[in-house]
């Protein structure tokens, strides 16, 4: 049976016009709605429409006692994903650390608990990363960064922060830290027409969309 990827462009086209929306509104809290909104759907498309879906429910970690989520997917008792939504919006883009500490390190607890048995003997769960970064001038402008001791890798002398999203997003799949990572940028106009980019192939949304796609479907067949 052929994936379904739910319209994915043209839900992930709203839930960027929806992000700027709630931004404008001062309803940051809840700006990425609309992509909770779009797994959701993926998530029904593919076999799972009586699945439980939890929004900001919280898994028990091995390193800390439990940690928050922005998205659960339960169904017959049994974790099948974990995914979390996050923004980045200038103008000072200075949170990139903080984001990286926070996806590293939701995803090393997760895979702790999950080696233990915390969530019992069910399959892998799929565990996804989804990144919106506001396209500007400070998002795509080269930063310097300058390590006394030891030089800072290559790849993110003089990167931008789009760039340095891009390959956070790539690294976490590379070193099997997330199922899929994603990372789209779009400008504040997007409130009018619903503007997306994606970085790479690697880090796009059809790869991610498709990505859980397939593990929803796996399960689904599991009955």
């Amino acid at each position: 049976m052929a994936l379904d990827l739910a319209g994915y462009e043209a839900r992930a086209r709203d839930a960027a016009r929806s992000f700027w929306e709630s931004r404008g509104r001062g309803a940051a809290g809840d700006a990425m709605r609309g992509f909770y909104d779009l797994i959701a759907a993926v998530v029904r498309a593919n076999g799972l429409a009586d699945a439980e879906l939890q929004r900001g429910g919280a898994l028990p970690g091995y390193f800390c006692p439990a940690r928050p989520w922005g998205l659960l997917v339960l169904h017959g008792g049994r974790l099948v994903a974990a995914l979390a939504c996050k923004a980045e919006v200038g103008p000072a883009f200075d949170g990139f650390n903080a984001l990286a500490d926070e996806a590293i390190g939701a995803a090393h607890d997760l895979q702790g608990a999950y080696r233990k048995g915390v969530f019992g003997q069910s399959p892998r769960p799929f565990v996804g990363w989804l990144m919106l970064v506001e396209d500007a001038p400070g998002s795509r402008t080269p930063v310097s960064d300058t390590s006394r001791h030891f030089p800072v890798f290559p790849a993110f002398q003089g990167a931008s922060y789009q760039q340095r999203y891009h390959l956070l997003c790539e690294r976490l799949v590379r070193e099997q830290l997330y199922s899929a990572a994603c990372v789209i940028t779009s400008p504040r106009t997007a409130a009018d027409d619903g503007q997306y980019t994606e970085l790479g192939e690697v880090t796009g949304l059809r790869g991610f969309v498709a990505a859980l796609a397939g593990h929803i479907a796996a399960e689904a067949a599991r009955g």
